[in-house]
């Protein structure tokens, strides 16, 4: 990181960010094309969660290349107390991060996958359909890097 003052390096205020957050943002690439889209998440401390169609953008972006990067902010506000455009600024916590994407095939995983995703917005654990579980797409991200950044 450019600017080292900034760097959250403390892994338990990177994992906080993430527990906080609301969306993940996953950026993916297909034959030279980027696609960034954001998604509701799990996350058990070691790996991401998600869930998607079997067939789609996403899908046909992962089954192409599995490496992805990840992205998750909070606290964001704009500091506009200065006269000068210029003086503006920004205040945030981020965390960015690089892993491997692997689609979940046991409907027993993949079931325990969905109860990390429903814990990351719900403290309930919920009953979900084998159904419904059989019919989703859902993918578990082993995390090779993060970073922190608060501006």
């Amino acid at each position: 990181m450019k600017r080292s003052e900034k760097e959250i390096s403390d892994i338990d205020a990177i994992k906080d960010i993430i527990h906080r957050s609301e969306v993940m943002r996953l950026g993916l690439c297909k034959e030279g094309m980027p696609y960034v889209v954001p998604l509701s998440f799990g996350y058990d401390g070691n790996k991401l969660f998600f869930h998607c169609a079997k067939e789609g953008m996403k899908t046909d972006y992962l089954n192409a290349n599995n490496k992805v990067c990840f992205e998750f902010e909070q606290d964001v506000a704009i500091d506009s107390k200065e006269k000068s455009a210029c003086a503006w600024g920004m205040h945030f916590k981020s965390v960015i991060g690089f892993g491997v994407a692997e689609e979940i095939m046991d409907a027993v995983s993949k079931n325990n996958a969905l109860q990390v995703i429903m814990s990351q917005y719900s403290d309930k654990e919920w009953e979900l359909p084998e159904k419904a579980v059989a019919a989703t797409s859902v993918w578990a991200i082993s995390i090779e890097s993060m970073t922190g950044k608060q501006g």
